[in-house]
C-alpha cells in the first residue's frame, strides 16, 4: 500500500467482497485470518508513511493507541527498525488516553505501556513523544487538555490515527454519551471499560474511575484512521459500529463520517457481520455441510421450529431458496441434516467398543485408549469437560490430566497470606522449602506494582496444584496420572507473560511422546482475558506438528473443548457428550475443589458468574439448543470439536 503526504491510503487492504456481500456494512473493512498477520499489515502501512514524509522532508505525525489490539504492530516497528533501517527521527506521536490519576512510573499507566512496546526500542526523539499526563492537578486540567489538542494542531493535525476499541464501542476513553465535536477532556470510565481492565488491575476496585482523552472531533481530524479489533469479544461491538446506526451511545459509529477509515479485524471479531453470520442473506453460497448445518440451525431458531417440522416456506422466505433448490425437498434436507446432528451425540466420548463407529464422532477400536486432557490453568479440566473427564475414568481408559501452567498469578494475595499463615503454625519451613514467614511479611508489606517474591509465586502456585489433586481425585482419577508442566512463559510473576518459547514447546512434545496418546483434549476457547489459553494451544499445536511423522501419531485424533468463555456453536460441534443430573452436579463439587478461584475471580473478563455457573449455565443451554432441534433431552451437554493438524 501506499501513503501520500495528505495522508490518503491507496489501499492494499483489497477489497472484501462484491456489493452485495457488504451491502449492510457503512465502514470499509478488511478481515484477517488472525491478529499477528493484520498486525504486519498495518505495520507496513504506518511505516511506508513514515518513510514518504521522510522523502518529504515533512514530519510524520501519528495518533497512538494502547491496549492489547496494538502490541503486534509495535513489535513488527520495533524489528524494521532494527533489522530494516526505518528511523523515527521524523515522528511525532500523540497518544489517544491515559488513566487518571496515573503516575508515569506505574506499570498500569498508559507511558509506561508505549516505552515498554515502542519507545525505548527506536530512534524517536523523547520530545517528539506526547502522552497525557495523569498527574496533572484537576484544577490546571481544563488548561492542560487545550494546550493538548493546540499541540497536535500546530504540529499539522495527525497523519494517522491508530484506535482500537471497547465494548461499549469507545474509541480512546470516548465512552458512550459522548458528542462528535468532543474534544481532549477527562471523562468518568463506564463500568463495562472497568470491568475489562480490572484484570490487569488485580481487581475493578483498583481500576481508576477517570481517564484523559482526546475527544471524538480530535480523531475524525485525523488524515487517516485504522481500527484494530481481535477476538469474539469484540464482534457484538463491531457489527454495530459497521452495521448500526450513527449514535453517542456507539461512539465508534461515528467513524462512518470519515471517508478514510479502515476496520482492520480478525475472524472472530469480524464473525457477527451479516456475510459471516449469516452469509445467506446476501449472497449465493457454496453449501458445505458446516454452512448447511449452520442455516438450518439459525432458521429453527428463528421459526421457533424443529428440525423436522421446517416447510419449503420457511426456506424460501428466509433467504435459502438456492439451498431447498439444490437438495430438492424441504423433507429430504430436514431428514439428513437431523441426521448429522444425531450421530453427534455420544455418551461414549473415547468410542464405544465393539459397535459399528461409521456414524460415531469416536472409533470403536482401540477399545481402551491412551488420552491427554491438556489443561491450560489448573481448573480448566473439570470447568469445562469435568462430565466428560469422568465418563472416560469410569469407561476404562488410561487418562492422563496434564497442567500446562501453575495458575499461581490467579490466586488473591489474602488467600496466599491465609494459606502462609496456616502453614507457618502447623509446618516446619525445612518440610516445605518456602519461609512462610518471609511470606506472611511480604504479603503485609506489599506495595503498589510490586512483584510477587520467588517464595509467594511458589506458594500460589502450591495452592492450585493442590486444589487440582483434590478435584481430580474427587472425580475418580489415580494421582500417578496427573502431571504439571509449569511451562515456562508463564513464570513471569507478572500479569504479563512472554511469548512461547521453544522450552515450552519442548515440554510438551516430551509429555506427549512419553503417553504416546490415542486422543488429546485441549482448549480452544481463546477468549481468556491475558492469552493463556492461545499460548498453551499453539505449544500443542506446534508440538503435535513436530511429532506427526511419528507412527504413535498417525492413530492420535485431537479434540477442542470450550466452556469457561464461549461455547462452540452447534454447527461447529462434532462431538456432543450428554450429562446426566448426578454428573452435573459432579462436575461442580469438582470445580468448587478449585477454592482459591471461588468468590472472587481475579480474572473473569465479561462474565462476572463464577466459573461454575457460567460452565452449568453453558451445558444446559447447549442440551436445549439440541432439544428445540427436535433431537433428545438431556440435562446437560459438554461439546468438542475434532481439529486436524
Amino acid at each position: 500500500m501506499k501513503s501520500t503526504s495528505e495522508g490518503k491510503a491507496d489501499i492494499s487492504y483489497e477489497s472484501v467482497g462484491k456489493f452485495e456481500e457488504t451491502r449492510f456494512e457503512k465502514i470499509h473493512n478488511k478481515i484477517f485470518k488472525n491478529a499477528s498477520e493484520a498486525s504486519l499489515i498495518v505495520a507496513r502501512e504506518i511505516a511506508q508513511l513514515i518513510v514518504s514524509k521522510q522523502a518529504e522532508n515533512k514530519d510524520c505525525i501519528l495518533g497512538l493507541a494502547t491496549g492489547s489490539s496494538p502490541i503486534k504492530v509495535y513489535e513488527e516497528l520495533v524489528r524494521m527498525h532494527k533489522e530494516d533501517g526505518l528511523s523515527f527521527r521524523n515522528v511525532i506521536t500523540f497518544n489517544l488516553d491515559e488513566y487518571y490519576p496515573m503516575k508515569k512510573e506505574n506499570h498500569h499507566s498508559y507511558h509506561h505501556f508505549m516505552h515498554e512496546h515502542l519507545f525505548n526500542h527506536i530512534d524517536i526523539k523523547p520530545e517528539n513523544i506526547n502522552i497525557p499526563d495523569g498527574t496533572i492537578l484537576i484544577d490546571a486540567l481544563k488548561q492542560y487538555c487545550i494546550d493538548y489538542e493546540n499541540k497536535i494542531i500546530n504540529a499539522g493535525g495527525l497523519d494517522f490515527q491508530l484506535l482500537g476499541i471497547g465494548r461499549t464501542g469507545h474509541v480512546g476513553f470516548n465512552e458512550p454519551g459522548s458528542h462528535i465535536n468532543s474534544g481532549t477532556r477527562i471523562i468518568t470510565l463506564d463500568y463495562i471499560t472497568r470491568v475489562d481492565a480490572s484484570s490487569d488491575f488485580n481487581g475493578i476496585e483498583n481500576v481508576p474511575k477517570r481517564a484523559i482523552t482526546m475527544g471524538v472531533s480530535t480523531i475524525l481530524k485525523s488524515k487517516r484512521i485504522v481500527l484494530m479489533a481481535w477476538g469474539q469479544n469484540k464482534a457484538d461491538v463491531i457489527k454495530r459500529t459497521v452495521q448500526g446506526d450513527i449514535s453517542p451511545e456507539i461512539p465508534a459509529t461515528f467513524l462512518q463520517n470519515h471517508d478514510n477509515t479502515t476496520f482492520v479485524l480478525d475472524q472472530s471479531a469480524a464473525s457477527e457481520l451479516t456475510r459471516f453470520k449469516t452469509p445467506w442473506l446476501v449472497q449465493d453460497c457454496n453449501w458445505t455441510l458446516e454452512l448447511k448445518c449452520k442455516a438450518i440451525v439459525w432458521l429453527c431458531l428463528k421459526t421457533n421450529r424443529s428440525i423436522l417440522k421446517l416447510t419449503d416456506r420457511d426456506y424460501n422466505n428466509n433467504g435459502m431458496s438456492d439451498l431447498l433448490a439444490l437438495e430438492g425437498s424441504a423433507y429430504d434436507l430436514n431428514i439428513n441434516m437431523f441426521n448429522v446432528l444425531q450421530h453427534t451425540i455420544t455418551g461414549w466420548p473415547g468410542g464405544k467398543p465393539n459397535t459399528d463407529d461409521s456414524n460415531r464422532p469416536e472409533r470403536a477400536n482401540p477399545a481402551k485408549k491412551r488420552i491427554i486432557l491438556f489443561s491450560p490453568h489448573p481448573d480448566d479440566d473439570v470447568i469445562s469437560m469435568g462430565g466428560t473427564f469422568s465418563k472416560l475414568i469410569r469407561q476404562g481408559h488410561d487418562i492422563h490430566v496434564v497442567y500446562q501452567t501453575s495458575g499461581n498469578i490467579a490466586v488473591t494475595d489474602e488467600e496466599a497470606l491465609k494459606f502462609a499463615e496456616v502453614c507457618n503454625d502447623f509446618v516446619e519451613n525445612d518440610a516445605t522449602k518456602i519461609d512462610f514467614q518471609s511470606v506472611i511479611d511480604f504479603l503485609n508489606n506489599k506495595s503498589e506494582n510490586q512483584m510477587d517474591s520467588l517464595e509467594v509465586r511458589k506458594l500460589k502456585g502450591l495452592i492450585r496444584r493442590r486444589e487440582s489433586y483434590a478435584a481430580v481425585r474427587y472425580i475418580g482419577l489415580n494421582e500417578s496420572n496427573i502431571h504439571f508442566l509449569d511451562m515456562p512463559f508463564y513464570e513471569t510473576g507478572l500479569i504479563k507473560k512472554n511469548p512461547i518459547h521453544a522450552d515450552d514447546i519442548a515440554i510438551v512434545k516430551e509429555i506427549i511422546e512419553k503417553i504416546k496418546p490415542h486422543q488429546v483434549f485441549a482448549a480452544g476457547d481463546l477468549a481468556d482475558p491475558h492469552g493463556t489459553h492461545e499460548v498453551c494451544l499453539n505449544a500443542i499445536f506446534a508440538a503435535m506438528g513436530a511429532l506427526k511423522p511419528e507412527s504413535f501419531m498417525k492413530d492420535c485424533w485431537l479434540w477442542l473443548y470450550r466452556g469457561a468463555w464461549h461455547e462452540w456453536e452447534i454447527h461447529e460441534i462434532d462431538m456432543a457428550v450428554p450429562l446426566s443430573p448426578e454428573e452435573v452436579m459432579l462436575k461442580r463439587h469438582a470445580i468448587l475443589y478449585h477454592q482459591s478461584q471461588k468468590d472472587r475471580v481475579m480474572f473473569q473478563g465479561n462474565d462476572s458468574r463464577e466459573f461454575w455457573v457460567r460452565a452449568e449455565d453453558r451445558n444446559k443451554h447447549t442440551a436445549k439448543l439440541y432439544d428445540d432441534l427436535g433431537l433428545a433431552e438431556y440435562e446437560a451437554i459438554e461439546a468438542f470439536k475434532r481439529f486436524d493438524y
